[in-house]
């Protein structure tokens, strides 16, 4: 067979209008509302090269579907030949006796081939109730039937080397030829009992370690996914299943060629289907971790250092990587997605509103801000909110107001008012953040910063009352340091310091974009000391885990000093991210999940103290909720080195400064799931102690 494989080849989509072997018309459009869709752009993003070409489709007749049928054979071989790849977009499923027969006459000898689809199409002239072409394209490509079909120049196919995946409709006559003739088929009820991965892997080994294609007709999946075909039939394989076990396949050496037959977007109203064969086409492009961690660290900037995983989808508490791995979410994105992942209340209300309006700039009202600011309000008692975007914007918003606060208000001196803020403090990474930062590296190389910002120890109210000067504007706190290690102060910390402020008339800012909303326990982490801070700033889980969504929240007292023009955003308040955040905050009260979260992090804080008792790893056990940090002895081990082990257990979690795992579970996560990860977790541990491959 000559080796005509290109190790870098430009896939070639080729548009095969076809109707000529389908039950109804439909099909013909089906090519181009794909191409419409970029389809190109889907392989092109995933780093391969894409053309389009037309088939011209002749005008009915008798010898129309022969024609066509040797056009697309051309077409297919002369792609093969200049070392490019073919993907056939149909059109009707009888394309395929043009299209394996082209490429088979490249080769020089016939390719192996995974044949997906609901039916068997091993129909002849002389077995077919209908003798419809649409019913016989795979017995036209072993050389049986209709001239026009069978006798497409190039080799039939080598039966030992075909298999047929997803049959649950046929007649007894196809089944009988696939047989003396050696076929494997694998039917639906095999693929239930085995799974699709197993099937699948089976029929790679069948095909060989050869040049070989796959032809997939989409009513080869369950209609209730995939709806936009002509020939239906229920029962079938569930896409994402089909979607991993055809990821990549498009980068495979061997694979020569992918056909996608059966589309047909007369009977998909809602542009279903056609999505997913979108979704398909992606996973079948797709790159491996290894290109894409590499494509991030050569194109983007060198300012983070992922873990060396690669996610790809998410749902409630769990996420899968690139190849198809599970793993329990312990880290919520910094509590941005407190909901879990792809809520589908969320979901919905994202879809609907972005199809409706999603940005209009603060020029003009819109009817969902004055919703979500109301709601806001009335959930957290303060008399105004200040939307915005990022949880970095909402900081500065927050250190704005408190200046012009401090100057139309209190009386400070223009020019000298002054912020203080805690050591171990993470409030962002913008000039004047990191000028409030004790973190060497986040403040090297971005000065000068401003003047007027102040470091006082964590957890030291005395220290606050000391710094504390006539021209003093606000004391920004987290109630909780996450970045700085889960650091808690120590009890009646958070209501001295609110006394002290009051006394001096200081503003008291709490930082909760990780400790609000639900995360400790409480709505606001302050609540657990009773405190009522002058200002809050909100975030992360705002957004519902789709969208930035924050916000500065104050009464008219402070908030008084903002007039139109002084502050703003362009995408901050826009309806698409409001009603997302109203529907988050509808999720948070009607599920129950602060509750959830007072409930569960006992237990969650329960179990890490087991933990701690039986592993000489772990020097402290700290949290609130579900909000928890396990300190690790340094001598003994590495926290990073530890949240990379624990990807192996299938856990995601995440170190601090390389000696604390933070614990952030999804508000949503169950009892039983969080036993899971913490047994998970446990395992971890033991076998570290065992191996301590990366001890400091």
């Amino acid at each position: 067979m000559r080796r005509l494989i290109s190790l870098n080849p430009t896939v070639r989509c080729i548009g095969v209008a076809s109707y000529f072997g389908a039950p109804f018309a439909g099909c013909e459009c089906g090519p181009e509302v794909l191409r419409r869709a970029g389809l190109p752009a889907v392989l092109r993003h995933n780093g391969l090269s894409a053309e389009w070409l037309d088939i011209p489709v002749p005008e009915p007749s008798t010898a129309a579907l022969g024609v066509l049928l040797r056009t697309l054979a051309d077409v297919a071989a002369s792609t093969i030949g200049e070392g490019n790849r073919p993907l056939i977009i149909g059109g009707d499923h009888s394309m395929a006796a043009g299209t394996w027969r082209g490429i088979g006459r490249a080769l020089g000898e016939a390719p192996g081939l995974i044949w997906i689809d609901a039916h068997l199409d091993a129909h002849t002239p002389d077995t077919s109730p209908s003798g419809n072409a649409h019913g016989m394209p795979l017995a036209a490509l072993f050389g049986f039937g209709d001239p026009a079909m069978a006798k497409v120049p190039g080799p039939s196919l080598d039966p030992a080397r075909t298999v047929v995946i997803g049959v649950r409709s046929h007649e007894a006559a196809e089944a009988e030829l696939l047989a003396t003739l050696g076929v494997r088929i694998f039917a639906m009820p095999e693929i239930n009992e085995r799974g699709l991965p197993e099937v699948f892997a089976e029929a790679l080994r069948l095909v060989g370690n050869s040049p070989w294609g796959i032809s997939l007709d989409l009513d080869a999946i369950d209609p209730e996914f995939a709806p936009g075909v002509s020939t239906p039939a229920a029962g079938g394989l569930a896409p994402a299943e089909l979607a991993l076990a055809m990821r990549s396949i498009l980068r495979e050496r061997n694979c020569v060629g992918l056909e996608i037959a059966e589309y047909n977007p007369d009977v998909d109203p809602d542009g279903r289907t056609g999505r997913l064969v979108g979704e398909l086409l992606d996973a079948a492009s797709a790159p491996d971790s290894a290109t894409l961690r590499r494509w991030e660290a050569g194109f983007g900037a060198r300012n983070y250092e992922p873990m060396p995983v690669v996610l790809h989808a998410g749902q409630g508490c769990w996420v899968s990587d690139v190849e198809g791995r599970r793993y329990l979410d312990l880290m919520s994105a910094y509590s941005a997605t407190s909901f879990g992942h792809a809520h589908p209340r969320l979901l919905a209300a994202l879809s609907e509103q972005a199809s409706r309006l999603a940005v209009t700039s603060r020029a003009y009202a819109n009817d969902r801000l004055p919703q979500f600011l109301r709601r806001l309000a009335l959930l957290t008692g303060y008399e105004r909110v200040l939307p915005v975007n990022t949880g970095l914007e909402a900081v500065e918003t927050a250190l704005k107001a408190a200046r012009k606060w401090a100057y139309k208000i209190k009386g400070v001196p223009d020019g000298h008012a002054e912020i203080i803020v805690c050591d171990g403090n993470f409030h962002g990474r913008s000039i004047a953040i990191v000028g409030l930062s004790s973190e060497a590296q986040y403040r090297d190389g971005f000065g000068p910063f401003p003047d007027g910002l102040k470091r006082i120890p964590y957890g030291d109210a005395a220290a606050l009352a000391e710094a504390i000067t006539p021209n003093t504007a606000a004391f920004l706190v987290e109630p909780i340091q996450g970045e700085g290690g889960i650091i808690l102060p120590p009890p009646g910390y958070l209501a001295a310091c609110a006394a002290i402020c009051k006394r001096h008339n200081v503003l008291l800012i709490a930082d909760e974009v990780q400790t609000g909303l639900g995360r400790t326990g409480k709505l606001l982490a302050c609540e657990h000391e009773g405190v009522r801070p002058d200002g809050v700033i909100l975030g992360k889980a705002l957004g519902g885990g789709l969208l930035p969504v924050s916000a500065f929240l104050a009464d008219e007292a402070v908030m008084q000093v903002f007039t139109p023009g002084d502050h703003g955003s362009t995408f901050g308040g826009n309806p698409l991210a409001c009603h997302v955040a109203l529907t988050a905050l509808d999720i948070l009260e009607e599920d129950h999940l602060i509750e959830n979260s007072a409930v569960l992090g006992e237990l969650l804080l329960a179990g890490l103290h087991q933990l701690k008792e039986s592993s000489p790893i772990i020097k402290a056990v700290r949290g609130r909720g579900l909000f928890a940090g396990i300190e690790i002895d340094p001598h003994q081990a590495d926290a990073h080195t530890l949240a990379e082990a624990l990807l192996g257990y299938g856990v995601l979690t995440k170190d601090t400064h390389s000696t604390v795992l933070r614990l952030a579970p999804p508000l949503i996560i169950g009892r039983e799931e969080l036993q899971w990860g913490l047994g998970r977790i446990a395992e971890a541990l033991n076998e570290f102690r065992r191996h301590p491959r990366m001890a400091a």
